[in-house]
């Protein structure tokens, strides 16, 4: 009796736990899925029906994802975004780690500067393609008055141009982003031990070499999340070629985010638009996984 008495408190403190514990999580929990879960849920049936906003979703099996063998469209967005992908991140990887190393040392007024490079990433999109569109005007640009003063007589058409708008995006994609990605390597930076540095350069390392052997070694996680993040980013870039380019001219510019965009919101084509989705999402999902199952192995 003693015994059941003394388990009634307990069993009252757990209880009270575990209400005060379903309190703080369902709120985020039902937001998630009433946000991101079921509509992902209801993306994996769209994908196999032929839906548009205005009718009855008709099942269609996996006739969307067939015809997307015979879209030539699907394809060229395929290459675009592969194309992006493979020129920005290792461009951004490098400008945003050479801005955190020269913005870690101890220089007058370091803070401005290292705000100033973060600024882009928080700056409006549409304000950035609008000023950058009028930086690669082919005409009336600074950026062709400076290649044609320093002597290039046939400077590139940028977005107006075929072969030239996907650099163009390129570009700005990174200015744009590697503020966001020097923090990030700011804080692995500051994880490093100085004595590392020190016990390197006693040795007689020059400062090639205390930043191969020593940055780079230290900076291992965070280049690996970094990447992962990049490679996500890339992949599913929209909002920049949606302002910049709208995809163009013809469809030098068009990548997988926005011919989704098109597909369900512009001819909408629901249905086909979830099942180009999906295939965007098995594709980041897969490279990420082979990233993890690299470093693991590196690790290892």
């Amino acid at each position: 009796m003693a015994t059941a008495l003394r388990m009634r408190p307990r069993r009252s403190l757990v209880r009270r736990n575990t209400v005060a514990g379903w309190s703080f999580i369902l709120p985020n929990f039902i937001g998630f899925a009433a946000l991101t879960l079921v509509p992902v849920a209801v993306l994996f049936y769209v994908a196999f029906t032929n839906w548009n906003v205005f009718g009855v979703a008709e099942w269609t099996g996996t006739a969307n994802f067939r015809r997307m063998w015979v879209d030539a469209s699907f394809w060229t967005a395929l290459r675009n975004t592969v194309y992006y992908t493979v020129f920005h991140i290792p461009l951004t990887l490098a400008a945003a780690l050479g801005l955190a190393l020269l913005l870690n040392r101890k220089l007058r007024g370091v803070r401005f500067f290292r705000t100033v490079a973060f600024f882009p990433y928080i700056t409006s999109i549409v304000a950035i393609a609008v000023v950058w569109n009028q930086l690669f005007s082919p005409e009336y640009g600074p950026i062709n008055a400076l290649l044609r003063a320093v002597g290039v007589g046939d400077p590139p058409g940028w977005t107006t141009s075929g072969d030239w708008s996907m650099p163009a995006v390129i570009i700005v994609g990174t200015w744009r982003y590697m503020g966001y990605y020097m923090l990030l390597f700011l804080a692995g930076l500051q994880t490093i031990p100085a004595q590392l540095y020190e016990a390197a350069q006693i040795d007689g390392a020059n400062s090639w070499q205390r930043f191969v052997h020593v940055t780079v070694p230290g900076l291992r996680h965070t280049t690996f999340f970094v990447t992962v993040m990049l490679t996500i980013e890339s992949f599913k870039v929209f909002d920049l070629i949606l302002v910049m380019t709208e995809g163009g001219p013809g469809q030098s510019t068009l990548v997988l985010s926005h011919y989704i965009y098109q597909k369900g919101f512009v001819e909408n084509q629901f249905g086909y638009a979830s099942a180009v989705s999906i295939v965007l999402f098995a594709i980041c999902f897969g490279i990420t996984i082979i990233q993890f199952m690299i470093n693991r192995r590196r690790e290892s």
